[in-house]
Protein backbone atom coordinates (compact mmCIF):
# COMPACT_ATOMS: atom_id res chain seq x y z
CA UNK A 1 0.00 0.00 0.00
CA UNK A 2 1.38 3.34 -1.06
CA UNK A 3 1.17 6.16 1.77
CA UNK A 4 2.29 10.14 1.31
CA UNK A 5 2.63 11.85 3.77
CA UNK A 6 3.07 15.79 4.55
CA UNK A 7 4.18 17.54 7.25
CA UNK A 8 5.42 21.00 8.22
CA UNK A 9 3.03 23.62 7.33
CA UNK A 10 1.70 26.38 8.96
CA UNK A 11 1.66 30.07 10.14
CA UNK A 12 4.57 32.47 9.35
CA UNK A 13 5.30 35.61 8.61
CA UNK A 14 6.33 37.52 5.40
CA UNK A 15 9.84 37.05 5.27
CA UNK A 16 9.72 33.66 7.37
CA UNK A 17 10.75 30.20 6.50
CA UNK A 18 9.00 27.01 6.84
CA UNK A 19 10.33 23.63 5.70
CA UNK A 20 7.80 20.73 4.29
CA UNK A 21 8.39 16.70 4.43
CA UNK A 22 6.97 14.09 2.63
CA UNK A 23 7.56 10.67 3.47
CA UNK A 24 6.81 8.26 0.94
CA UNK A 25 6.23 4.59 1.67
CA UNK A 26 5.26 1.43 -0.42
CA UNK A 27 7.26 2.47 -3.47
CA UNK A 28 10.70 2.07 -5.28
CA UNK A 29 11.49 5.37 -3.97
CA UNK A 30 14.68 5.87 -6.59
CA UNK A 31 12.01 5.43 -9.78
CA UNK A 32 9.49 7.86 -8.50
CA UNK A 33 10.04 12.09 -9.30
CA UNK A 34 8.82 13.39 -6.19
CA UNK A 35 6.91 16.92 -6.65
CA UNK A 36 5.71 19.73 -4.53
CA UNK A 37 2.30 21.34 -5.76
CA UNK A 38 0.01 23.93 -4.23
CA UNK A 39 -2.77 25.21 -4.48
CA UNK A 40 -4.22 28.44 -3.38
CA UNK A 41 -7.51 29.01 -3.02
CA UNK A 42 -9.78 29.97 -6.00
CA UNK A 43 -6.83 28.76 -8.43
CA UNK A 44 -5.86 25.82 -10.00
CA UNK A 45 -3.28 23.41 -8.52
CA UNK A 46 0.92 24.69 -9.81
CA UNK A 47 3.85 22.54 -10.08
CA UNK A 48 5.94 24.76 -7.15
CA UNK A 49 9.28 22.20 -7.48
CA UNK A 50 10.71 18.79 -8.27
CA UNK A 51 13.42 16.55 -8.35
CA UNK A 52 14.39 12.94 -9.87
CA UNK A 53 16.08 10.21 -8.50
CA UNK A 54 18.88 11.53 -10.18
CA UNK A 55 19.12 14.82 -8.17
CA UNK A 56 18.29 17.12 -11.04
CA UNK A 57 15.35 19.90 -9.84
CA UNK A 58 12.79 22.04 -11.39
CA UNK A 59 11.28 24.67 -10.17
CA UNK A 60 8.76 27.21 -10.98
CA UNK A 61 9.73 30.67 -12.19
CA UNK A 62 7.56 32.30 -8.64
CA UNK A 63 9.87 30.30 -6.58
CA UNK A 64 13.15 30.10 -8.02
CA UNK A 65 16.18 31.39 -5.58
CA UNK A 66 13.54 31.05 -2.97
CA UNK A 67 12.57 27.65 -2.67
CA UNK A 68 14.87 24.52 -2.52
CA UNK A 69 13.90 21.06 -2.89
CA UNK A 70 15.95 17.85 -1.90
CA UNK A 71 15.54 14.60 -0.63
CA UNK A 72 16.70 11.45 1.06
CA UNK A 73 16.26 8.42 -0.12
CA UNK A 74 17.66 6.25 3.23
CA UNK A 75 14.14 7.71 4.96
CA UNK A 76 12.25 8.17 1.14
CA UNK A 77 11.60 11.57 2.28
CA UNK A 78 11.81 14.70 0.12
CA UNK A 79 11.63 18.39 1.68
CA UNK A 80 10.76 21.84 0.47
CA UNK A 81 12.72 24.66 1.93
CA UNK A 82 10.93 27.92 1.50
CA UNK A 83 12.95 31.18 2.47
CA UNK A 84 12.06 34.73 2.20
CA UNK A 85 8.05 33.65 2.10
CA UNK A 86 5.46 36.12 0.30
CA UNK A 87 1.45 36.50 1.14
CA UNK A 88 1.07 35.11 -2.94
CA UNK A 89 2.91 31.57 -0.97
CA UNK A 90 0.10 30.74 0.52
CA UNK A 91 -1.70 27.40 -0.21
CA UNK A 92 -2.22 24.22 0.55
CA UNK A 93 0.95 22.43 -0.57
CA UNK A 94 0.83 18.90 -2.02
CA UNK A 95 3.25 16.28 -2.13
CA UNK A 96 3.07 14.09 -5.18
CA UNK A 97 5.05 10.43 -6.35
CA UNK A 98 5.64 9.90 -9.89
CA UNK A 99 7.07 6.74 -11.06
CA UNK A 100 9.52 7.44 -13.77
CA UNK A 101 7.96 4.99 -16.40
CA UNK A 102 4.47 4.68 -15.97
CA UNK A 103 1.88 7.63 -15.67
CA UNK A 104 -0.49 5.87 -14.05
CA UNK A 105 1.65 5.37 -10.83
CA UNK A 106 1.18 9.02 -9.51
CA UNK A 107 0.50 8.79 -5.62
CA UNK A 108 -0.90 12.63 -3.57
CA UNK A 109 -0.51 13.53 -0.33
CA UNK A 110 -3.50 14.86 1.21
CA UNK A 111 -1.78 18.29 1.79
CA UNK A 112 -0.45 20.95 4.42
CA UNK A 113 -1.55 24.46 5.26
CA UNK A 114 0.96 26.91 4.37
CA UNK A 115 -0.04 30.79 5.11
CA UNK A 116 1.93 33.45 4.94
CA UNK A 117 0.15 36.70 6.87
CA UNK A 118 1.44 39.36 9.16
Amino acid sequence: QVQVVESGGGLVQPGGSLRLSCEASGIIFSIYTMGWYRQAPGKQRELAARIIGSGTTDYADSVKGRFAISRDGAKNTVYLQMNSLKPEDTAVYYCNAQHDFSTTMSYWGRGTQVTVSS
